[in-house]
Parts: C-alpha cells; sequence; structure tokens
C-alpha cells in the first residue's frame, strides 16, 4: 500500500493494521463519486495483503456528511442509480473482504456516512459522536442507507432515525447496536487499537471465511442458515488451520498459524 497514494484519503499500515482515513475534511467527508471510488480501490488492495485488519476513519470535525448532492444536482435516473450501485459496491466490499474492519467514529456521521458505520464489522464511537439519517426531514429519503442501519438496529429504531432525521448520540447508537462501545473521546485511538488487537489474534484464514459465512448466512432464515453454516464449518475443520487449533488444543500449546 505505501506505493499508492490518493486524493482524498490516507492509508496507512501498522504492523498487521491498516487505517483508511478519510480525508475531505473541507467537504465534511461527503462521499463524492470519486471518494467512493477509491475507497474501493484501497480496500480492494488491502484484501490482497496480509494485513489483518482495516480501520475506517475520518480527520475533520465531520467524519462523513453522506452523499455529495453535487453529484446527484440535475442527475438522471440513470446517472443516480450508477452513483448508488457505486455507493452499495463500497458498502458491500467492506463485508466481502477477508480482514475485520472496524469504523472509528469520532464525530457526526450522517445519511451515507451512518450507512457506512453501519457496514462496518465492528465500529466504535468516541462520546461526542452523533449518527443520523436525516433525510425524512427534507425531500430525498435515505432509502439505501436505511438498508444497512436497519440491519444493524431493528425495524422500529431504524424508521425512528429515518422518519425523524435526527441525530442520536453514542450512547443511543450502543445501545441500539449500530456501534459495539462508546468511550470518552480522548480514550477513541487506545479503544480502537484494543478491539482490533483482540478482534484479529488467531487464524486470519480462519476469520476470513468466518466473516463471509457470517453475511452469508445472516438474513437467512434458521433452518437454511443452520444448513450453511454447517457446510461452511464442515469444511473449516478440514483445513490446516483448522486441523492446527484442534490439535494444539488438545496438545496444550500454543497454535501456529503460519
Amino acid at each position: 500500500m505505501d506505493d499508492v497514494s490518493y486524493e482524498h484519503l490516507l492509508v496507512k499500515r501498522e504492523g498487521g493494521i491498516v487505517t483508511v482515513t478519510l480525508n475531505r475534511p473541507e467537504k465534511r467527508n461527503a462521499l463524492a463519486l470519486d471518494v467512493m471510488l477509491e475507497v474501493i480501490d484501497a480496500l480492494e488492495r488491502i484484501r490482497r495483503t496480509d494485513a489483518r485488519g482495516v480501520v475506517l476513519a475520518a480527520n475533520g470535525p465531520v467524519f462523513s456528511a453522506g452523499h455529495n448532492f453535487g453529484d446527484m444536482l440535475g442527475a438522471s435516473f440513470d446517472d443516480a442509480r450508477d452513483l448508488l450501485d457505486v455507493c452499495t459496491r463500497m458498502m458491500t466490499t467492506i463485508q466481502s473482504i477477508p480482514q475485520p474492519v472496524c469504523a472509528k467514529v469520532h464525530a457526526l456521521a450522517t445519511a451515507a456516512g451512518c450507512q457506512l458505520v453501519a457496514s462496518c464489522d465492528l465500529a466504535v464511537a468516541a462520546a461526542s459522536a452523533g449518527f443520523a439519517i436525516p433525510g425524512g426531514k427534507g425531500g430525498l429519503f435515505c432509502h439505501t442507507p436505511l438498508v444497512a442501519v436497519a440491519r444493524n438496529v431493528g425495524r422500529k429504531r431504524a424508521l425512528e432515525m429515518a422518519l425523524t432525521g435526527d441525530v442520536i448520540d453514542s450512547a443511543t447508537a450502543a445501545d441500539w447496536g449500530l456501534v459495539n462501545r462508546v468511550v470518552p473521546d480522548e480514550e477513541l485511538d487506545a479503544a480502537v487499537d484494543d478491539l482490533m488487537r483482540r478482534a484479529t489474534r488467531g487464524s486470519a484464514a480462519s476469520k476470513g471465511l468466518g466473516k463471509r459465512a457470517f453475511y452469508g448466512q445472516v438474513d437467512l432464515d434458521q433452518p437454511k442458515a443452520y444448513e450453511y453454516a454447517t457446510e461452511v464449518m464442515a469444511a473449516g475443520v478440514t483445513t490446516a488451520h483448522g486441523q492446527e487449533g484442534i490439535r494444539s488444543f488438545l496438545e496444550k500449546r500454543k497454535p501456529d498459524y503460519t
């Protein structure tokens, strides 16, 4: 990743963790088309590395204000659909790469910015952060952000956010399941580092398979989910890392997942 530079992102690797930082604070880190394409490119490059985890962060007073309305003003239906397709591809790429992705939310995340947080595998928020899908206050409802948010917080709470457009604070976001935890602002970096350390220990191959299988089964009905998970777990038993984990447990020694 060191040989790639982006106009609107900062990408830095420390050990096994790559931090991708939205770096367009003057535009409130709006998810303009070129920004989203850069995020997709960065994630796809990380996918092909031996990195063990990804932190998605942002610079400036806002985590992300969501879509750039400049991309939508005067847009045709086809243009608008293409833009939203890119956004969907960015969100699904977060969930399709094998590495765990953790949002580090230091400030307000609205509309597609809130969708971005909801699409990450994990999320830690500063106490001063806030979350909203505010389209219900105006003329463009947050249809696509609601897809991701509803899968985190449930129907009633998602519709409350979407219909009122009101900001919920970070404590409410944690209570509703939009983020894993809330910490004092000055402890955000340390809390993300700690969570990522714990989320990336063990076999990276096993975690990658587990992440893919989770998203494959989570929206299935229970019998189909068990059928799918049984097949994946049976396959996991036969892998080199699966056998090493079993063997090391029985032999009471530290596993070697090289």
